[in-house]
């Protein structure tokens, strides 16, 4: 009996695990499906409308993040600020988070615009496709100066890598140059990823030797989880050389990270 007990407890998580990834794949798929028909609807295909593109991004985004069962909230309201935006970065997951709240476009490597399926909706989301080359942080930058002097806000994750979201790891301020040069402010928001016990998860964190597809199984496997999105004071690139604006940033984020997590978290994280 007790055998008998345990094959049917196994037998029932297993059909409620497939369920649950069943309805993400439904879900991804209706928000893919409905990211064309918007594109269509605006005539994005022929040039994407940059005015009033924001507004369909985060519904994209927004309703990608929550078919994957990640719900976010905004701490405080998100300015439109135009300016080169900035988060930290903890998951493949805080794309479509900081796209359902933010107005900036992100970057991205030329080569996605040629991917199938999503490099159109890429495109069509006025995604700012970045020729790397040799990978030259200064041409980069050139080329994130000509976007924000055209009026188009941009993001990026100034870390350059992903972390447990418990700090702000060192920012690599080359990229910051383009906010410089293009006299705009500077934009920093932070987000924490919570579960149910009003923890951090540890589920949505993409790093370390995890691969995609275990980060991406983990988090549809996994249980309902809100990312937290907070607006810190955008900082003014006027007279300040790279070097001191990357400074700022690093203090503004890791204080902005630590007041996150006060005021969102039932308990602090252990520092490493």
């Amino acid at each position: 009996m007790k055998y008998t007990s345990k094959l049917g407890q196994a037998l029932k998580q297993t059909v409620q695990r497939n369920t649950k990834r069943s309805k993400t794949v439904v879900g991804l798929v209706d928000t893919v499906i409905g990211g064309y028909r918007a594109a269509t609807k605006i005539g994005a295909w022929r040039e994407p409308p940059r005015d009033i593109l924001p507004k369909y991004i985060q519904a994209f985004c927004r309703k990608s993040a929550r078919a994957l069962g990640v719900e976010i909230v905004e701490v405080e309201p998100l300015p439109k600020t135009h300016a080169l935006w900035v988060s930290n970065h903890v998951s493949w997951m805080d794309i479509p988070v900081i796209g359902s709240v933010s107005p900036a476009f992100f970057l991205s490597k030329a080569e996605v615009e040629k991917m199938p399926l999503m490099g159109p909706l890429a495109r069509v989301a006025g995604t700012l496709f970045i020729n790397r080359g040799s990978g030259d942080a200064s041409t980069v930058a050139e080329q994130m100066t000509t976007f924000l002097k055209k009026g188009y806000s941009v993001v990026f994750f100034p870390e350059a890598t992903t972390t447990d979201g418990k700090k702000i790891k060192r920012i690599h301020g080359k990229l910051l140059q383009s906010a410089i040069d293009a006299n705009k402010p500077v934009q920093p928001v932070v987000l924490c990823y919570v579960n149910s016990k009003g923890e951090l998860d540890d589920t949505v964190p993409y790093y370390g030797g995890i691969s995609l597809k275990q980060s991406l199984m983990g988090v549809i496997d996994g249980e309902t989880v809100t990312a937290y999105v907070l607006p810190l004071a955008e900082l003014s690139t006027t007279g300040k050389t790279r070097s001191q604006l990357t400074d700022e940033l690093q203090k503004h984020m890791q204080q902005g990270l630590q007041e996150l997590h006060s005021r969102v978290l039932t308990q602090q994280p252990k520092a490493d």
